[in-house]
């Protein structure tokens, strides 16, 4: 695994929802909290068993090794204190804001008897309210496709389904949003890539043949393709909702790209981004999304890079100059991106396609795109991903691999802190792992 979690420790402990455009979590029916699944014949047990189709001891690997367990505890640190304080709430632990994406925060009318919201992210909030899905799933005699259907237990197997459950907080939907007000006052900031979430967080489940009969198992390099879709989807939308639009004179500011404003003066950092065409002194939308979705896009579907591109253009220059409409921009984007989705979640990725990928990122990182902290971040765990699917399936030989490893290894050490990035730097590790690149 080419994953380093350093990178990744800016992300939140967060809980996922749900949209309606593709599976839905049930709105009506209990949660019986995560006790109910921790019973030693089911998820509880203390170590693997042999004898089931999963591990059985899936209770204790989110209680023991999960944040997403430890969700609720963070609203009562002193940082979770803090955030409250500046932002006028009495606590962190009461403020529905904050319980949003903190807990398991269903109406008390749909709470069970061993509900509790001290649990934090617990397994409904991923799998879907239990109480119609437990007695037929724990029976063993109902597949996993009749419980989504018919059940309410939520498809996160698939890359689409998967994407829309932990965006909805890694990201936002439509009830939850972090504003800059709320970075203010000192919540850190969202960082977010489907895939190398989905490969660092403590497995507890194991793909093999019977989770094949049973579930879809996407490729790594899917989920990332569909993953960066949907965020930039969802990043669009919120754009383009009429409620994210600012107080006062400003804009809603946590669109912007952080380092557009938050870097010492004694920092020269800024440098002209082709993809972006604005001056200096000027903020624009933190596009790192978007710089990988072009990547894909000129790849599987060139019309729509090329009108990526145009549009992306328009917006930052709509945003920072006032000229065109920028919230239709957002959502014609948002169309443009719901559309690679479908095409990403139905592509069968080729060795050529994961070349031509990394080596499309690397072309973008060379032509400026470096110079934001946001994309390197993101085009590092991209080249994981690549490099991890190249090898896994046997793409390419062991001296390959080191090599690649490698590189990429220079791009973990490059993008190791937000506050002392360098670009220059950034691309040299990038170009290293073009070069690493096994000839196509």
């Amino acid at each position: 695994m080419t994953r380093r979690p350093a990178l990744l420790l800016l992300g939140l402990l967060v809980a996922v929802g749900a949209s309606a455009e593709t599976a839905t979590l049930p709105q009506d029916a209990l949660h019986l909290g995560v006790a109910s699944c921790a019973g030693s014949p089911c998820h509880g047990s203390v170590q693997t068993k042999k004898t089931n189709d999963v591990q059985q001891n899936e209770y204790l690997t989110w209680q023991r090794h999960d944040k997403h367990a430890k969700a609720f505890l963070a609203l009562q640190s002193d940082l979770g204190e803090r955030i409250a304080r500046n932002l006028g709430l009495p606590n962190a632990e009461t403020a529905k804001i904050c319980l949003d994406c903190h807990a398991d925060n269903v109406p008390a009318d749909r709470r069970g008897v061993q509900f509790q919201l001290s649990d934090g992210v617990g397994c409904e909030v991923c799998h879907g309210a239990a109480e119609r899905w437990l007695g037929p799933h724990a029976s063993g005699k109902v597949a996993h496709d009749t419980l989504v259907a018919e059940d309410g237990l939520y498809p996160t197997d698939r890359p689409r389904d998967r994407a829309r459950l932990c965006l909805s907080c890694h990201e936002g939907d439509e009830t939850r949003f972090v504003t800059h007000r709320i970075m203010g006052a000192g919540h850190p900031r969202l960082a977010f890539e489907l895939e190398t979430f989905s490969q660092i967080q403590p497995a507890h489940f194991l793909v093999d043949e019977l989770y094949r009969r049973r579930k879809r198992a996407a490729a790594g390099i899917q989920i990332w393709a569909v993953g960066q879709a949907l965020q930039f989807e969802r990043l669009m939308l919120s754009l383009a909702d009429p409620r994210h639009r600012g107080d006062g004179v400003f804009p809603e500011l946590v669109f912007f790209d952080c380092d557009s404003c938050h870097h010492p003066e004694s920092s020269l950092r800024w440098q002209k981004r082709a993809s972006v065409g604005l001056s200096p002194g000027v903020p624009h939308v933190n596009d790192a999304n978007a710089v990988m979705l072009r990547a894909l896009a000129h790849r599987l579907a060139p019309d729509d890079a090329a009108e990526l591109d145009r549009d992306m253009k328009l917006l930052q220059r709509a945003l920072a100059e006032g000229q065109g409409d920028p919230h239709a921009l957002a959502n014609h984007l948002a169309t443009t991106a719901h559309r690679l989705g479908d095409l990403f979640d139905a592509h069968d990725f080729s060795r050529d396609d994961l070349t031509a990928l990394l080596a499309g990122l690397v072309d973008a990182l060379q032509a400026g795109d470096a110079a934001d902290y946001a994309v390197a971040e993101q085009a590092t765990m991209a080249f994981a991903t690549i490099i991890d699917t190249l090898e896994s399936n046997h793409l390419i030989d062991a001296g390959q691999f080191a090599g690649l490893k490698a590189a990429l290894d220079q791009c973990y050490a490059a993008t190791q802190k937000q506050e002392s990035y360098e670009p220059a730097k950034f691309t040299a590790a990038a170009q290293a792992v073009a070069r690493a690149l096994p000839a196509r």
